[in-house]
C-alpha cells in the first residue's frame, strides 16, 4: 500500500471521530438544486436517492459511482477551494463538521450547509435519512436507508450461530515490512462492520478507530484471521502475493499458521456510504465462506 493512500485514510479516520450525523449553519428555504459534496461518503447517498441531477461539485477523491467523474471538482478535507465552490454558485455545501474555516467563509457568503459528521456503523443510514430530509427527499432516502439495513440484516442473520473467528483488521502498514501497522480498534465503522460480519475484533477492548501496532503486540493478540484492506487503484495479484508473504515472518500467529491472512481490496471499506454492504458481505465472505456456496 503506497504512503499517501495510508496517509490520505489515516486522516480520514481522524474526521470520523466525532459523533453523529447532523445539520447546521446557514439553512436555505426550498429544495436545494445546486449541491456541492466534498465527502465521498454522502456523494454516493445522493446517487443512491436517485438525486444525482442535483450535484454541483464534488471533492477530489470522490471515485464512484464512475459518473461522478463528470462534475467540477473543489478539494478535499484538507485543501477545499472556496473560489471554486462559490463560483458554482451552490445552494447547499455538504461540508466536513471539522472544516472549521470552510464553514466560516461560506457562513459570511451566506452558503447554506449540510455539515457531516459521522461514528459508527448506523450513523450511516441516520445521516442519509437526515441529508434526504434537509434537501427535499425524505421518501428517496428513507427508501435507499432501508435497502442497506435490510442487506446487513440479511448478512447478520446469516452469520448469526456460527463461531466467531478472533480477526484483527489493519488498513495500513509500511509496504514490504509488518512495521508501522494500523489496525481497527473497538470503535468506528470499521470495527462495526467486522462484528456483524461474524468476527471478534482482537482489539475490541482498546476505544479507538486506529491502533498502531508493534509485531509484539500481534503476537500477544494472536488472531485466527487477518483481514488487510487496500484501497485506491487496485494492485496486481503478484502484489498483493508479496504483501501476504510477509506476515510468514510470524509463524506462531494462529491467522499465518492456517493461512487465514486475506488481502481485500476496494474503497467500500473507507466510504462509509450505500456500498457498506458490500463491504459487510466481503468481511462475511471471508469469516464464513461456507455458508455463502
Amino acid at each position: 500500500m503506497l504512503d499517501r493512500r495510508r496517509a490520505s485514510f489515516l486522516c480520514f479516520l481522524c474526521v470520523l471521530c466525532v459523533l453523529g450525523g447532523s445539520v447546521r449553519g446557514a439553512e436555505a428555504q426550498g429544495t436545494p438544486r445546486r449541491i456541492i459534496s466534498l465527502i465521498p461518503a454522502t456523494t454516493e447517498m445522493l446517487f443512491d436517492m436517485g438525486v444525482s441531477d442535483r450535484i454541483a461539485g464534488v471533492g477530489t477523491f470522490d471515485r464512484f459511482p464512475p459518473e461522478v467523474s463528470r462534475f467540477p471538482r473543489v478539494g478535499g478535507l484538507l485543501d477545499p477551494n472556496v473560489e471554486r465552490i462559490l463560483s458554482l454558485k451552490p445552494d447547499l455545501v455538504i461540508v466536513y463538521d471539522t472544516q472549521t474555516d470552510l464553514i466560516a467563509q461560506l457562513n459570511r457568503a451566506n452558503v447554506p450547509m449540510f455539515r457531516y459528521r459521522h461514528q459508527g456503523l448506523p450513523d450511516i443510514v441516520q445521516t442519509m435519512r437526515a441529508l434526504g430530509t434537509r434537501i427535499g427527499a425524505a421518501n428517496e432516502a428513507e427508501a435507499a436507508a432501508g435497502r442497506i439495513e435490510a442487506r446487513l440484516a440479511d448478512v447478520r442473520q446469516r452469520v448469526e450461530k456460527r463461531p466467531r473467528p478472533r480477526t484483527l483488521l489493519i488498513f495500513g502498514r509500511e509496504p514490504g515490512s509488518l512495521r508501522r501497522i494500523e489496525a481497527s480498534g473497538g470503535y468506528g465503522f470499521l470495527h462495526d462492520l467486522l462484528e456483524l460480519a461474524g468476527g471478534n475484533d482482537v482489539l475490541s477492548d482498546l476505544r479507538r478507530q486506529s491502533v498502531e501496532m508493534s509485531t509484539e503486540m500481534v503476537l500477544a493478540r494472536a488472531p485466527e484471521v487477518i483481514i488487510e484492506l487496500q484501497y485506491g487503484d487496485s494492485p496486481q495479484r503478484q502484489q498483493i502475493d508479496k504483501e501476504t508473504r510477509v506476515w510468514e515472518a510470524l509463524p506462531s500467529v494462529p491467522a499465518v499458521r492456517r493461512k487465514q491472512v486475506h488481502v481485500l481490496v476496494g474503497d467500500e471499506f473507507v466510504v462509509p456510504g450505500p456500498r457498506i454492504v458490500q463491504a459487510a458481505e466481503r468481511f462475511a465472505r471471508v469469516l464464513h465462506p461456507d455458508i455463502f456456496k
